[in-house]
């Protein structure tokens, strides 16, 4: 208890308040008189970024914002993680401390990405962004199905952060990042690699594939057909979007091996700039896993199945799925589903292309418009295409030989892989195109030779069936003249009979 000669006095108290009162707005006045010294001399801008900094600095994230990009979204691909990665590979600095450089095949240049943990300081329309690159690993157990033995396997799981202050949410959100998707693109063209890849094998190769329309020993007037129905597809995004049809296109190319089915499919993603995802269909153990697969190719591509006829045996749907030992559950209704079904419309500008030697042998269901909307004969060499292959081989557009060459193609049935490995024989003109005619020679001989077997063998039938025919009819006329004679025979005992 405080006696009362201690406690202060009232005016002392009342002093001390109003001196403290007068410091504080002397304090408060200095503050408003100096932020807006620095308001006027320092851009708002500039602030922000300030107080950013040293927010990072001393730990405050209170005010800042992370954005969370994974590289896939379930079983699809994360179209704005690789935006980010193509993107990222643009704004390396010198200040980063470790970097991650790679060279595809086919790409003349660099390519240079941050490593996990690293940071890259950015900066758009005077807002600051932070990147950084995370991943982890997690064990995987997979099972196999045909001998249910147990393995374990790890699977890495990338992450992209994005960080910037709250205050900028809807700037970045509706501008900055549609910014990244669209510059990705552009650098994607500039760098184009395109890729082939066998599905379920998330390791592709580049596509150095030198096909083109050009060397394409085919019809022009075919080859020229192609051209404008792939232009067509590519430039149809909103007719596709109007209509109610996923933005996807059949082709079904079919004819006698070596006729160029292949080298045509390279040529379309030559001339589309569509990366291939190779499917087989005998490595997949049932319809789950022709989706999963699906769902992970991305747009702008070509799946192929290649020698469909054969590479599976698919049950129609009304007898259910064919049985490949226990495991193997894929089906018709599967594989249609996959073409044209609701799966089907989970990417946009896809081309799924079949290749057969034997079109008969495919479920006519296959073949219908909307799954395969394009059939394209792949036929023997014609004299149109083997000028284009003298002159991709020889380097020669007319020659004196060249039409003694065309008649021999007309008679005889040659393919335009034939043809080339002749071509290749030699990269002398002359003894190569004389090669050639040999060559055709041989194969109009053994034409000849085969037609007369079997012009031999059809007269050998003929003989046969005539020899069968004057047997029967020797046969016939033997048992008529016996009959006469047993009739004259009866009528004989009969006139006897009656004379006695």
């Amino acid at each position: 208890m405080y006696s009362l000669p201690s406690m202060p006095s009232t005016t002392s108290v009342l002093s001390t308040y109003t001196a403290f009162a007068a410091s504080a707005m002397l304090v408060r006045s200095v503050f408003n008189e100096v932020q807006a010294v620095i308001n006027q001399l320092i851009p708002k801008k500039l602030q922000e970024r300030i107080s950013s900094s040293l927010g990072r600095l001393f730990g405050d994230d209170s005010s800042r914002l992370t954005l969370i990009v994974n590289e896939y979204n379930g079983f699809s691909i994360n179209e704005m993680y690789e935006a980010s990665e193509v993107y990222l590979s643009t704004r390396v600095t010198r200040s980063i401390g470790q970097l991650k450089v790679f060279k595809d095949p086919g790409n003349k240049g660099l390519s240079v990405t941050i490593n996990k943990g690293q940071q890259i300081i950015d900066t758009f329309e005077g807002i600051e962004l932070a990147w950084e690159f995370a991943s982890t690993e997690t064990q995987q157990t997979v099972v196999d199905v045909e001998t249910w033995s147990q393995s374990s396997e790890k699977k890495e799981h990338k992450t992209i952060l994005l960080s910037f202050h709250k205050n900028h949410n809807e700037k970045v959100l509706n501008t900055f990042l549609p910014y990244v998707l669209e510059r990705s693109k552009a650098i994607k063209n500039e760098n184009r690699v395109l890729k082939l890849q066998a599905l379920g094998n998330y390791q592709g190769v580049s596509l150095c594939h030198p096909s083109t329309f050009d060397t394409l020993a085919m019809d022009p007037v075919l080859k020229k057909e192609i051209m404008d129905d792939l232009d067509r597809f590519v430039k149809r995004k909103d007719f596709y979007l109007r209509v109610g049809k996923p933005w996807k296109r059949g082709y079904l190319l079919y004819g006698p091996p070596g006729t160029g089915k292949s080298s045509l499919i390279a040529a379309m993603a030559n001339y589309l700039k569509f990366d291939i995802y190779d499917l087989e269909l005998a490595s997949l153990r049932g319809n789950s896993d022709l989706r999963s697969l699906l769902s992970s190719t991305t747009n702008r591509s070509i799946i192929v199945i290649e020698d469909i006829d054969c590479s599976i045996e698919l049950q129609d749907r009304q007898h259910g799925a064919y049985v490949q030992g226990e495991s193997q559950q894929l089906t018709l209704s599967g594989l249609l589903n996959f073409v044209d079904g609701l799966w089907s419309s989970c990417g946009d500008e896809r081309i799924i292309v079949f290749t057969t030697n034997y079109k008969d042998k495919l479920d006519p269901a296959l073949l219908r418009p909307g799954r395969m909307d394009m059939h394209i004969h792949m036929s023997y060499c014609t004299p149109c295409g083997f000028k284009i292959l003298a002159s991709n081989y020889l380097n020669v557009k007319n020659h004196s030989l060249f039409s003694q060459i065309e008649e021999l193609i007309m008679e005889v049935e040659v393919t335009p892989a034939e043809v080339a490995e002749e071509l290749m024989k030699n990269e002398d003109v002359d003894t190569a195109l004389t090669g050639i005619i040999g060559f055709l020679e041989r194969k109009k001989g053994m034409k000849r030779k085969k037609s007369g077997v079997e012009e031999q063998k059809v007269g050998d039938e003929n003989q046969e069936e005539n020899d069968k025919k004057n047997e029967s009819q020797e046969m016939e006329e033997k048992c008529e003249k016996r009959k006469v004679k047993r009739n004259k025979r009866k009528m004989a005992r009969r006139a006897k009979g009656r004379k006695q």
